[in-house]
């Protein structure tokens, strides 16, 4: 099992509860993620136990990526918020979050990836990890602008 890791941290112009509200959106990930469908179980995605499936890739080269809420919680008082989900496999296990805070007029979400890949060899490790981070940075900063020109 090769191990990858890396975080993101993105600001948005937005208003922390208007981007905890469409990160919280499983199903809504696939208008800002590249080549990503979602499917949702259960009637409330950000309870305790609640299970989702995000497809990335195309076709038959698509990454299956099985997800369940170990933790996930707004506070109104301090608007802000923290969400954490196990990565249950076939292929990525472990498990990601982000939080997301107020910071000056807008906001500031920190996003985590910490799990462990069968298929790739450990040399490529950091590789990885650092595709990841860019590929979330990119789909992060597509929701900014689509954010900001909703805010508009």
């Amino acid at each position: 099992m090769t191990p990858v890791q890396f975080a993101v941290t993105v600001h948005f112009d937005a208003p922390p509860r208007v981007v905890w509200n469409e990160l919280v959106d499983w199903k809504g990930h696939e208008e800002w993620i590249p080549a990503t469908r979602v499917e949702v179980d259960g009637d409330d995605p950000t309870a305790v136990g609640s299970t989702f499936t995000a497809w990335t890739g195309i076709g038959p080269l698509s990454l299956e990526d099985r997800m369940r809420v170990s933790r996930c919680q707004w506070l109104d008082d301090s608007s802000s918020g923290e969400c954490e989900v196990e990565k249950l496999g076939p292929i990525l296990r472990g498990r990601a979050g982000f939080t997301v805070e107020a910071n000056g007029t807008g906001s500031r979400v920190e996003w985590f990836e910490d799990v462990t890949v069968p298929i790739i060899p450990r040399f490529l490790s950091s590789v990885v990890g650092r595709a990841g981070a860019l590929g979330f940075r990119m789909g992060m900063r597509s929701l900014n602008r689509s954010l900001s020109s909703d805010q508009r």
